[in-house]
């Protein structure tokens, strides 16, 4: 579930930056299409949202914002400051900073956010609870990502992927929300990420989970937030977006990749879920 999470933002562009604030601060970061993080590098705050009571973060938190809400970070509960930009380039402040924090995220701009990202908070902080591997990430992060160097969005794509990743296992690990798959719909779900392009039906992947086509559906929409179909056209489409990211094969091909019969039926199943054809898509990605 986690890998079909990520894949699904690599449709978008990586963007980050570190930030350093000092005296009485605040940045206001409205809402987007994509999934965002920030890495607390040094300096205590707070984290506002419109669904939450303000939160404290402390050095090494991190506060994913599942699915691009509208939020805000200041040295006060109360929401102060300026609107930020996530993805506009420029050097860090002068030190020494009261506040210093990386902020990350996948714009997705057309993509809509995974069903589980969804159904998650506008934004959850992940302490950092002496986590080795998070603060060697946030470490990596100080040190490369924040610095502008040859092959940076490769470096940049790949730190967001491996931060949010590492969040969304610590997240799965305590199952805080109801949105982790039901253990009776796994082998469903196991079966749609590793061969999403095989011609399932609701019976077949009813019967993976030995359960009626019912109870299945039922229990598939309950925890994913949509029926297993429609969970399946997204993970072809995500798949589709992705090469069409990151290869130069012709929509034939990648409709065989990923499953459709045709580069029509692809084209069209796309624009009807992106807003646009796959060749605009492409078109768009490679002047951003």
């Amino acid at each position: 579930m986690i890998e079909a999470v990520v894949g699904s933002l690599r449709a978008g562009r990586a963007y980050g930056r570190r930030i350093a604030q000092s005296g009485a601060w605040g940045m206001r970061f409205p809402a987007f299409l994509g999934t965002g993080f920030h890495v607390v590098l040094d300096g205590d705050g707070w984290v506002t949202t419109r669904d939450a009571p303000p939160e404290p973060v402390h050095p090494g938190d991190v506060v994913l914002i599942p699915h691009g809400a509208e939020h805000a970070l200041s040295h006060t509960p109360a929401t102060t400051g300026a609107v930020a930009d996530f993805t506009r380039a420029g050097e860090p402040a002068a030190r020494p900073a009261d506040f210093e924090f990386f902020c990350g995220l996948y714009r997705l701009d057309r993509a809509p956010s995974h069903p589980l990202l969804a159904r998650m908070p506008d934004a959850v902080v992940v302490p950092a609870d002496g986590d080795a591997a998070l603060g060697a990430l946030a470490q990596f992060v100080d040190h490369d990502v924040s610095r502008s160097r040859p092959g940076e969005q490769v470096t940049r794509a790949a730190v967001v992927d491996l931060l949010v990743t590492h969040v969304l296992r610590k997240l799965s690990a305590h199952r805080p929300y109801d949105a982790w798959p039901d253990p009776s719909i796994v082998p469903a779900l196991d079966a749609l990420h590793q061969a999403s392009q095989r011609p399932w039906t609701v019976a077949g992947l009813a019967a993976a989970c030995h359960l009626s086509r019912t109870t299945f559906v039922r229990r598939f929409t309950a925890a994913v937030g949509e029926p297993p179909m429609t969970y399946l056209q997204r993970l072809r489409l995500a798949g589709g977006a992705r090469l069409l990211r990151e290869t130069d094969l012709p929509l034939d091909a990648i409709a065989r990749d990923i499953g459709y019969s045709t580069g029509f039926a692809f084209a069209h199943a796309f624009r009807r879920e992106y807003g646009l054809a796959p060749g605009r898509f492409r078109r768009e990605l490679q002047t951003a």
